[in-house]
């Protein structure tokens, strides 16, 4: 009899779990919950209307157009050039706006005498083309969240306009549309505290599978990255194939070394493996806000909530202003960064009992507009606050994709902090929805881009 009734419970146990495990894969939003999208939704899940005193305005579209004349020689030309700071926000006035600041933001505020945040008047700048939300409500019902992966896309980009848990919103932000492709020189800065600094500048090539010449299964991306400076660094070469779901198929990269001139299999551009020019300061998976698998953490969907963040600042990519300009100790210049009242989606990443990495938490404050990571905050394993990101998000008007103007992840550790992605100093315009062709994106091909 007791062994009867343990295989019942036994038995009772397993379909429950695989009842919940059938409920994890085929988790969708209803028919219904699709018809809100483009209504009192956006088209990309945020909410349409505006917040109760008026300082969040009811989304009206985004901004679509480039300025009358403009040419992308130009650089992105800042739209609201005239507007002027509403107040600032110092160590000294900290309490008064405590409530919609992160603790990151706080930390600097702290910790920096120079530190400063000058809030503007808010703007809903973010869209994508038609073509693109309409996709994502057509498949809104189709999405399968499948442990830690996603299948069923079917070319969408917003998997969960309408997210139930964390990793939704993760796969949203990993997902989200980018042009379909993007060629583009940058270049980073680590500025250590002292204020000295070095330039590493960036060809790099990211091309989305639909916009490639031959489609390969399960890929999401393929990415190229070829450095042009330091010297120390010129002709490397990084490639990497990035498949949708990644409890499938883990990620491929390669990296050709000019002084070895060799290709090699790099299985450490992934999760907190510290990447070159980067002087430390940021890992792998802090690439773009938050980038690849993101199974050695579990996601908390904390909730939203309405937040000071870097928004709308085309003046820190202005090409008037130089590099030298911008760099200044312990934090970028503080005049050229634009904060902005948005709400935020605040999703908690904690690290798995079975798994590694150098965060032991991290917390990452999505658009509700644009799903992009705006800021971040990562703690080290003894639970201490360590890096704090701040992504200043712009509308790239020409090709209808919000995006970075510039990632910065700060060290409070030792003052130092990493500044990514600017412009100003390049002469080649970015362009955005460039096509791939295969046999230059596979490892054969590496040793050609390096020279």
């Amino acid at each position: 009899m007791k062994n009867t009734l343990r295989a019942a419970r036994l038995s009772g146990l397993a379909g429950a779990v695989l009842l919940a495990l059938s409920a994890q894969a085929f988790a969708q939003i209803t028919a219904d919950q699709a018809a809100r999208l483009g209504q009192d939704l956006t088209p990309l899940g945020g909410e349409m209307a505006g917040n109760a005193d008026g300082s969040i305005p009811a989304y009206s579209g985004g901004l679509a157009q480039p300025p009358a004349g403009w040419s992308a020689s130009q650089g992105y030309l800042d739209p609201f050039a005239t507007e002027k700071p509403l107040f600032t926000i110092t160590a000294a006035n900290l309490a008064q706006y405590k409530d919609k600041i992160t603790p990151g933001m706080q930390a600097l505020l702290a910790k920096y005498p120079t530190f400063k945040m000058p809030v503007y008047p808010t703007h809903r700048t973010a869209m994508v083309p038609a073509s693109i939300a309409a996709k994502v409500k057509q498949e809104a019902v189709n999405v399968q969240l499948n442990g830690f992966g996603v299948s069923n896309l079917n070319g969408t980009t917003t998997p969960f306009p309408i997210p139930k848990n964390g990793l939704e919103a993760i796969w949203n932000h990993n997902l989200r549309y980018l042009g379909g492709g993007l060629q583009r020189t940058y270049a980073s800065f680590p500025v250590r505290g002292s204020g000295d600094f070095y330039t590493v500048r960036i060809q790099e090539n990211r091309v989305f599978d639909t916009n490639m010449d031959k489609q390969s299964e399960n890929r999401l991306l393929n990415y190229s990255a070829r450095f042009i400076s330091p010297a120390t660094l010129a002709g490397t070469v990084q490639l990497v194939h990035e498949p949708i779901d990644q409890v499938k198929e883990v990620r491929s990269a390669w990296i050709y070394n000019v002084g070895q001139r060799r290709v090699r299999r790099a299985p450490d551009l992934a999760y907190d493996n510290v990447n070159d020019g980067t002087e430390g300061l940021r890992v792998t998976d802090d690439f773009d806000g938050y980038n690849g698998a993101p199974d050695r953490f579990d996601w908390k969907l904390v909730g939203k909530q309405e937040m000071y963040v870097p928004y709308n600042d085309y003046k820190l990519g202005d090409k008037a202003v130089k590099y030298k300009d911008i760099l200044t100790p312990n934090t970028p210049n503080p005049d050229l960064m634009r904060y902005e009242l948005h709400r935020v989606w605040v999703v908690e990443g904690t690290l798995r009992k079975d798994a590694k990495h150098v965060y032991g938490k991290r917390t990452l404050y999505l658009d509700e507009d644009s799903w992009t990571v705006l800021a971040s905050d990562a703690y080290d394993t003894r639970g201490t606050l360590w890096r704090v990101g701040v992504h200043p998000l712009v509308q790239f008007y020409d090709a209808q994709v919000p995006w970075y103007r510039a990632n910065i992840w700060h060290d409070l550790s030792n003052g130092s902090y990493y500044l990514a992605g600017l412009a100003n100093e390049e002469t080649q315009p970015w362009s955005f929805g460039s096509k791939g062709r295969f046999v230059d994106l596979q490892p054969d091909a590496l040793r050609r881009m390096g020279k």
